[in-house]
């Protein structure tokens, strides 16, 4: 991989799509992939909803794939979402490839880190993702809004401030690379001192102009207890960002109590240290400069919004290609040991494919527990119904993110049963959750008998009850 006219960072991510594609194809909907814009939507095209602010987000994107999606759930969905999510992420890697350039790093440097981007396990849980396209898109377009900050002369601003927009209306942490692009062009030299101060000012009028509109814009503002920031979450959200950003280690094996094992993780965490030190501790101190502060303090800018709010593995993404800057400035800093950082790099990339592997089987796993549990409530129901009414009992089973869920959160409150029937039935679903106790099935019968609903579902863990015709001829 010596420097050469060959872009293996591009060749090779673009080879092993085809392989990633069919392996993500076969994951299906979880947890908040049930409960997103991006689901099978019914309601005609020109809506409030599609394109103005709506609950708690301004995502068009979001709801125009659910408005595709629901043409033909079956066939498209999530087989479109996925399409659209491992191509946006195909496209971001390739966008990262060209802003390595513009940022005149080696090719040996932007081969290596290309590749290191597109396979991190820390892209995971945004890639194998069935309504994560936004999150993937925003940073997409975010790059491609700082190349045209650097390269354009007259239309720059103009182009800037609408590719920030359009990364917004993606995913809202789009609107963060306002403040980067002059940071990090200023780390890079391509604006000087005053330019920065003049477009820091700039951005943060991108930042008040877009809030405004959302001010005035007619909407209905629906805050999730989640989002409330808090001094304890906020620290909580800090270590998981350190973690999942820097530390490259199979997450199931170490962290998912039920699938624990330890030396396999500990084995996973060995195999990609090597690489990891040669890059970030051996040439420490030369990587203390202009350069790479502004690019941590872009990095910390770029997930703010989520370490205030919530944080989880799927949010690592938004500061990746950040991350990927500190990486090719440290393998250039290795250059005079090539043959070491080759070797430390295959043996990375071997470990982080085997934890791709892992991660996505245990994404699969987890969608055939909701799809067994959503047969399971028709094949009790017996016949077609218009309203279920779904009794949780609380399930402390182990969960993370959106590899290995609970299965309730996998049976989407028994949405997943609307989509085994193509959405025919039930066309209403109410939920509740109730306490996990010695006689909590007990309330939950006594519960289902004064249900107006047509059948009663009562989720246990993985077992479904079925209650039918309480109060129906």
């Amino acid at each position: 991989m010596q420097d050469s006219h060959y872009k293996l960072g591009i060749i090779i991510p673009v080879l092993l799509t085809p392989i990633l594609l069919y392996a993500v194809l076969q994951i299906l909907p979880t947890h908040d992939d049930w409960a997103s814009m991006t689901t099978p939507d019914f309601r005609p095209f020109f809506i409030k909803e599609r394109f103005l602010f709506y609950g708690y987000h301004w995502r068009p994107f979001d709801s125009m794939i659910g408005y595709v999606a629901g043409r033909n759930p079956q066939l498209l969905f999530p087989t479109f979402n996925h399409l659209l999510v491992v191509a946006g992420h195909l496209l971001c890697t390739i966008t990262l490839f060209r802003l390595l350039s513009e940022l005149r790093f080696s090719l040996f440097s932007k081969n290596i880190t290309t590749i290191c981007f597109f396979v991190l396990p820390a892209t995971m849980a945004t890639v194998l993702a069935v309504d994560s396209q936004n999150q993937v898109f925003a940073l997409t377009c975010d790059m491609i809004a700082f190349l045209c900050y650097i390269k354009l002369h007259r239309a720059r601003y103009l182009v800037w401030i609408l590719l920030i927009f359009l990364a917004t209306l993606f995913k809202e942490n789009g609107l963060m690379w306002a403040l980067i692009c002059p940071i990090l062009a200023f780390g890079f030299d391509f604006i000087d001192q005053k330019t920065l101060k003049k477009d820091l000012l700039i951005a943060v009028g991108i930042m008040v102009c877009y809030m405004l509109v959302i001010v005035i814009t007619p909407k209905d503002i629906v805050i999730h207890p989640d989002y409330e920031p808090g001094v304890m979450k906020v620290i909580g959200n800090v270590v998981k960002f350190l973690f999942t950003t820097f530390v490259t280690v199979d997450y199931v094996y170490l962290l998912h109590a039920p699938s624990r094992q330890l030396l396999w993780a500990v084995l996973s965490l060995l195999l990609t240290l090597p690489f990891l030190y040669l890059i970030w501790v051996r040439n420490w101190r030369k990587m203390i400069n202009k350069k790479i502060l502004c690019t941590l303090i872009c990095l910390v800018i770029a997930v703010g919004p989520h370490l205030l709010t919530v944080f989880s593995m799927m949010h690592t993404y938004a500061g990746l290609s950040l991350l990927a800057i500190i990486i090719a400035y440290g393998i250039d800093l290795c250059k005079p040991q090539t043959k070491k950082t080759v070797i430390a790099f295959i043996v990375f990339l071997t470990a982080s494919l085997a934890i791709d592997a892992h991660l996505i089987n245990e994404s699969i796993k987890s969608g055939l527990v909701g799809q067994k549990m959503a047969k399971e409530a028709i094949q009790k129901t017996g016949h077609p119904v218009k309203s279920a009414y779904v009794i949780i009992i609380e399930d402390d089973y182990p969960k993370l993110s959106s590899f290995c869920v609970i299965p309730v959160d996998a049976f989407g409150w028994g949405i997943a049963a609307q989509y085994e029937t193509n959405y025919q039935w039930p066309k209403e679903i109410q939920d509740t959750t109730i306490e996990r106790s010695a006689d909590a099935m007990k309330r939950a019968c006594q519960m289902a008998k004064t249900s107006n609903c047509e059948s009663v579902w009562i989720v246990d863990h993985q077992d479904i009850t079925v209650i039918n015709n309480l109060n129906h001829p």
